[in-house]
């Protein structure tokens, strides 16, 4: 469209833009009805004077043509002073072509133009998308400036602070997004660092409302050229339903646990209730068994596991008859050979248990030494599980330390002696080692 006042400048216009190829909705001399011809042709690109016949000139046409609609506008004229410059300058010129002009200078200028509209248009549709897309998603969504000042909040954000989108840009974030930290940061930092006053990610319970909202929250910078910080955008989710949860998990395990202990003490108690003599013996092999395995770096958790498989060890004597137990002499081989199926029964017994822990092999493994002269299978070496080659040390030290129907005590200096004298043979040397180290330290039974 050409909105020009002097005819004959207005078809010569026309006439090089035909011969360039283009096609003329209409020319107009006056504002008001370029205005309405622009709202009625919808033209790809508007070529304006300044200088029109009626009220409105062509800065003020072309201003109410760009407020109804998106079209690009290049003023044509012969006005070039500051004032019109500056004037014009706010409605968002395309382009600005003096007076008189060559049909190349018209033809980049609107080629330019009319790029720049496309890539513009482009942009639009993408923020359009955009805005769209982070206003329907579910999770909260704020963009900062660099110094941390609002200037974007989803209406699911704003909805959780409590306000309107409109009221909080502009705003700095630490005076409507309140948090307490529920842990420790994440320790993978991006790149660029955040604003100030912006937070890092990790859980948190957002404040301010009737009840603190724990949620998680993720930190983005937004970075320019040459890595320059231009904001940051933060995503948070409400976390209620999961912690909820972890809540729940973490208290039924923990009756979990409380009924396998007890159903750990009622085996012990049922087994010590057979043999009387030897009652408090596996309890005080596991307490020297988790010393020595704390001292040789087992985790927690596998410290755990071998004290349940320690307290579990003679669990199979239950099958062993009471008057081999209670024997105030030495067994002969056939009732020592019945006293050393305890292992396997109480491998039976325990292997269907589910525990977390390789406790049945505790059991069948803790007789079993270094140079394959245990029972009841004969390993050696490595293939005896660790744990069970732990408890061995511990069983060995605590049967020699206690009275036994046929003898007394020998002592805790003959216990430590066989296995410093067997070590390497039958015990494990790092083992053994830990082991006297322990006693030279102090250690002592607390179980009578």
């Amino acid at each position: 469209m050409i909105v020009e006042d002097e005819a004959i400048v207005a078809l010569d216009i026309r006439n090089r833009l035909m011969n360039m190829g283009y096609t003329i909705t209409s020319v107009h001399s006056t504002g008001e009805s370029a205005v309405k011809a622009a709202l009625k042709d919808q033209p790809d690109l508007v070529l304006m004077d300044i200088m029109l016949d009626g009220p409105m000139d062509g800065i003020e046409t072309a201003g109410a043509i760009r407020k109804e609609q998106l079209v690009p506008i290049i003023y044509l004229t012969a006005y070039a002073d500051d004032t019109t410059l500056q004037r014009a300058k706010l409605t968002g010129p395309f382009g600005y072509i003096i007076k008189p002009f060559e049909d190349r200078e018209l033809a980049i200028n609107i080629e330019m133009a009319m790029y720049k509209h496309r890539m513009e248009v482009r942009m639009r549709e993408n923020e359009r998308w955009l805005g769209t897309t982070l206003k329907s998603i579910g999770d909260g969504v704020i963009a900062t400036d660099p110094e941390g000042f609002i200037r974007f909040v989803n209406p699911v954000a704003a909805l959780y602070l409590g306000t309107q989108n409109g009221d909080l840009t502009g705003k700095k974030l630490t005076s409507v997004f309140q948090l307490e930290q529920m842990n420790s940061p994440s320790h993978e930092r991006p790149t660029a660092q955040p604003g100030p006053g912006i937070p890092e990610d990790g859980d948190y319970l957002l404040l301010g409302h009737e009840r603190k909202i724990p949620i998680n929250l993720k930190v983005s910078p937004i970075q320019g050229n040459q890595g320059i910080l231009r904001g940051s955008v933060i995503v948070f989710r409400d976390e209620t339903e999961r912690f909820e949860n972890e809540r729940a998990l973490q208290l039924s395990v923990e009756q979990l646990t409380a009924t396998l202990q007890e159903t750990v003490n009622a085996l012990v108690a049922t087994s010590e209730k057979r043999d009387p003599y030897t009652a408090g013996h596996q309890q005080r092999v596991a307490e020297l068994a988790c010393a020595i395995a704390k001292k040789a770096g087992l985790t927690p958790d596998e410290c755990e596991g071998l004290r349940v498989g320690a307290l579990l060890h003679d669990l199979g004597k239950i099958y062993v008859p009471a008057e081999i137990l209670s024997k105030p002499s030495r067994l002969t081989d056939m009732e020592m050979g019945i006293m050393k199926t305890h292992s396997e029964v109480g491998f039976d017994i325990v292997k269907a248990i589910p525990f977390p822990w390789p406790v049945s092999r505790m059991v069948l493994e803790h007789h079993e030494r270094l140079d394959g002269s245990g029972y009841p299978n004969g390993l050696d070496g490595s293939s005896i599980l660790r744990e069970a080659r732990i408890i061995s040390v511990a069983d060995v030290v605590e049967a020699m330390s206690s009275h036994r129907p046929y003898r007394a005590a020998l002592g805790v200096e003959r216990a430590l002696g066989e296995i410093k004298r067997n070590r390497g043979v039958m015990y494990e040397p790092e083992y053994v080692d830990i082991c006297l180290e322990l006693f030279s330290k102090g250690f002592a039974f607390t179980l009578s």
